[in-house]
């Protein structure tokens, strides 16, 4: 692996890495460091072509095809979903318990999600929505099935671990989810999460109550000059597809950078 750019993966058709938190996949602003630019300057060329992509606060694997012949593929497999990603995210949650213990706050009925609210780990549960975008803020939100623009959005998640925040934070926990989506719709799995009472650690757009669930050491980080530096906690941490040529199975996976992660240990897959 290139550590530098945290390549994971590359031959003459396509090329798979590990894209931090920050960096978009592509910029059209000036002078903006992105994944293209920053792949192209390490191959010499202007070969890398997009096939899927992540948000620009998102970390996670990314696979980029180098040839059209690839790309077109490998954007086959994309759309009719046989390219598999899956998801770690970091919730922010209200436990019935003074302690932390107990059942959580209760999910909206939703599909085979669980309404009471009882994450038991390794439970799946499905969320279904309709999605509309708003262009002018970059925001989607949750709307009637049959409103204007409305697109159809469908995830699935298991609760893997479950941490207290601070001794002094009575009933706020923090869950660590893994999500596979079914579709792939604009800010999807933060809207989702969010109008299911599970809004993203360190989302400012769908969590307004995002600081209120710091955990201790990202409390004391708000007090200074670091406060912009406390990350979203999602990662795409796993990417399975077919090789567009050679029709190798290929599978990557990652573990995620940000610090909030680790405070689940062990609980991580």
């Amino acid at each position: 692996m290139n550590e530098k750019l945290n390549i994971l993966y590359e031959d003459a058709d396509l090329i798979v890495c590990h894209k931090p938190a920050g960096v978009p996949v592509q910029s059209a602003k000036v002078g903006q460091k992105d994944m293209v630019s920053i792949l192209n300057n390490y191959l010499a060329a202007p070969l890398i072509r997009v096939v899927h992509r992540l948000d620009q606060p998102v970390e996670g694997v990314l696979v980029f095809a180098k040839t059209k012949r690839a790309a077109a593929e490998l954007s086959r497999q994309v759309a009719d979903g046989s390219m598999k990603k899956i998801y770690q995210a970091v919730c922010c949650a209200v436990s019935a318990g003074p302690d932390g213990e107990g059942q959580t706050a209760a999910l909206p009925e939703n599909g085979s999600a669980n309404k009471n609210g009882d994450y038991e780990p390794g439970r799946e549960h499905r969320l279904v929505d309709y999605l509309v975008r708003n262009g002018r803020t970059n925001t989607s939100s949750v709307a009637e099935k049959n409103s204007r623009d409305a697109k159809r959005a469908e995830l699935v998640f298991r609760v893997i671990g479950k941490r207290k925040i601070a001794p002094d934070c009575a009933g706020k926990i923090c869950l660590l989810a893994e999500i596979g989506l079914k579709t792939g719709r604009h800010h999807q799995i933060r809207v989702q999460m969010a109008h299911a009472g599970l809004p993203l650690y360190g989302d400012r757009k769908y969590n307004e109550s995002w600081q209120d669930f710091l955990m201790e050491a990202d409390r004391i980080h708000l007090s200074g000059q670091d406060a912009g530096k406390i990350p979203l906690a999602l990662c795409a941490v796993s990417l399975a597809f077919c090789h567009p040529v050679s029709k190798e199975s290929l599978t990557f996976e990652i573990t995620p950078q940000s610090d909030i992660f680790s405070a689940f240990g062990g609980d991580k897959r």
